[in-house]
């Protein structure tokens, strides 16, 4: 028997593997593996305006149910950013570089409280949402420690594993992440 599939409004490897294997009872794809080849603007605010804008535009492009997610991580000394652009912090999208602009603002700063922040929403055609959101606290390290994951986890100390997500296998990560905690809210939701 064929899995159901769930779209993932996004075109990020890493968070379809991701959300894939935390929802493996389905077959995650993202839209543009579907053969749809339009990129989504972000404009919205904050997490749920943003993860609403992408899930709305791909259900409705496709006429199937959509999910998105966005997340990001909020540093406390910073006002809580990156936040929303966490992704385009450093204006490139490119990881690394968004980890150096990060420890370069944190530099000299004592308070290093942070968390990742996830917001999904499932969009269907009919313009039902049902909506979650995780969040898993931390702190920044000094340093990037770690191959392991993407985006700001070898920055981020884990306060649930008592270590550092890059030093985390993804079995960990998955089960404390932000995205993980968004995603079994919303399950709760979909029963």
């Amino acid at each position: 028997m064929s899995k159901q599939r769930i779209v993932l409004a996004s075109c990020n490897k890493h968070k379809i593997k991701e959300i894939g294997q935390m929802l493996s009872d389905y077959e995650v794809v993202g839209y543009k593996d579907l053969g749809f080849d339009f990129d989504i603007e972000e404009n919205g605010t904050t997490f749920y305006e943003n993860a609403l804008i992408k899930a709305k535009t791909v259900a409705e492009a496709l006429n199937l149910p959509a999910l998105a997610d966005d997340s990001g991580i909020c540093v406390e000394e910073l006002n809580d950013e990156p936040g929303i652009y966490s992704a385009r912090y450093a204006g490139d999208g490119i990881d690394a570089h968004n980890n150096e602009l990060l420890l370069k603002n944190m530099q000299g700063k004592t308070n290093r409280n942070a968390k990742f922040v996830c917001c999904m929403v499932f969009y269907k055609p009919d313009g039902q949402i049902i909506t979650a959101t995780g969040e898993t606290h931390g702190l920044i390290m000094d340093a990037c420690y770690g191959e392991n994951g993407f985006g700001y986890d070898p920055l981020f100390f884990s306060l649930d594993l008592n270590k550092c997500l890059g030093l985390a296998t993804d079995q960990e990560k998955n089960s404390i992440s932000h995205r993980y905690r968004a995603i079994s809210g919303l399950k709760e939701k979909l029963k």
